[in-house]
């Protein structure tokens, strides 16, 4: 009998109706994982009764079970008549709401300050990402039912008759959905493994490595797996098989293209070397109710969005503004692109952020910059806004 290959299984993951209501999955969920690190423990408790021994009774079964898990992806491309990327539930678990799609549009006119105007009425609310010749901006404010302004223009500016391709926005809510993964192996007499009632409490996006990586971690309701099933899932008196296999191909988007854009007056930065944006839930599941001995529900605490930067120090006044924002505590905007093709694509944009003072490296050729986690803020769970185009 063969050892089993840990490139021969495959990845799903489905919004739940319901928490800890596992999902259907069909071939569209399947996601491109890098891995899936999952651990389930049992809370440990001291027996305090006198056996008359030295040796350990055991504990009785039923006793409250933890779960958490982690799984990274690399971005890559997504189609948007699937309705968004492979790993969209993902990002509305960890932001929470419902995703907002654009069909695009035809622009009319457009001005270097990044005001544009539509051939019809464009639909858009402030937050809402456009994209157009393979980058990606975001409303700042709809003057018209024809006209919007954009966060910082695009660098090449889009003609009368340009085409507007489609996008979906990603938006912080006060609730959070959770999702089901399924983790399939070959060959299929394996132990398949579902999580269900998974709830994203972390989410690291990282910016010119290698690949841009897309990291979740977070903790579920329980882990179900074909070798124990015990009609966990409703309505599915057996393990659900792996939905039939169809076309999966991708590309995997390289980790040194794309946009930054910085400050107070958004500048493009083209001397970052290293920069992540983290968002953390803070969750506390529902634990303790007498009666059950998993989790009932997902309670998010105060939401934390921070962006750390590595840069090299220059001596112009956009890179100088920076380090005068970090002294007096002002805020500053931060937008990264990540990619440059069409279909190819994300956003993240980071309103007001208030940047910590840089730390100076000086162990290399050319001094660099290290910004510490520096958090960002907002009125009502707008901090972040995260797009693909």
């Amino acid at each position: 009998m063969a050892y089993i290959s840990s490139n021969a299984n495959r990845f799903y993951a489905a919004l739940e109706s319901a928490y800890g209501q596992a999902a259907t999955v069909h071939a569209g969920n399947r996601i491109p994982a890098l891995k899936l690190a999952v651990s389930q423990q049992q809370e440990i408790t001291k027996r305090q009764d006198k056996t008359g021994s030295r040796t350990f009774a055991g504990l009785p079964t039923g006793g409250r079970r933890h779960t958490a898990f982690q799984l990274h992806t690399y971005m890559t491309t997504w189609q948007s008549s699937n309705g968004g990327p492979a790993y969209g539930p993902l990002f509305q678990a960890a932001l929470g709401a419902a995703p907002l799609n654009s069909s695009g549009g035809t622009v009319a006119t457009e001005t270097s300050a990044g005001q544009v105007g539509f051939t019809n009425p464009h639909g858009l609310t402030v937050g809402q990402a456009v994209s157009c010749n393979g980058e990606v901006r975001f409303v700042a404010a709809v003057v018209d039912p024809s006209t919007i302004q954009l966060n910082v223009p695009f660098t090449n500016t889009p003609s009368a008759g340009s085409t507007v391709a489609p996008t979906i926005t990603y938006l912080p809510a006060t609730n959070l959905s959770s999702i089901s993964i399924y983790d399939y192996w070959d060959p299929s007499t394996a132990v398949q493994r579902m999580l269900c009632g998974a709830a994203v409490d972390e989410l690291d996006i990282l910016v010119n490595g290698d690949f841009h990586e897309f990291h979740f971690s977070g903790v579920a309701q329980d882990l179900v797996d074909s070798s124990s099933y015990g009609g966990q899932i409703s309505n599915a008196q057996a393990y659900p098989a792996e939905p039939t296999l169809q076309g999966f191909d991708y590309s995997i988007v390289p980790g040194n293209l794309g946009q930054a854009w910085l400050g107070n007056t958004p500048t493009q930065f083209f001397t970052i070397t290293k920069a992540s944006v983290v968002l953390k839930n803070n969750l506390d599941l529902r634990t303790r109710e007498f009666g059950f001995s998993l989790p009932q529900a997902i309670s998010p605490g105060e939401r934390s969005v921070t962006a750390t930067i590595e840069l090299f120090s220059q001596d112009d006044s956009a890179t100088t503004g920076l380090y005068q924002a970090a002294r007096q505590r002002s805020p500053i905007s931060m937008m990264f692109q990540l990619g440059q093709t069409q279909g190819q694509v994300m956003a993240i944009q980071l309103n007001s952020v208030v940047p910590e003072v840089p730390e100076f490296d000086d162990g290399q050729n050319r001094l660099q910059w290290q910004f510490r986690p520096s958090r960002a803020q907002g009125t009502s769970d707008n901090e972040i806004t995260i797009a693909f185009g």
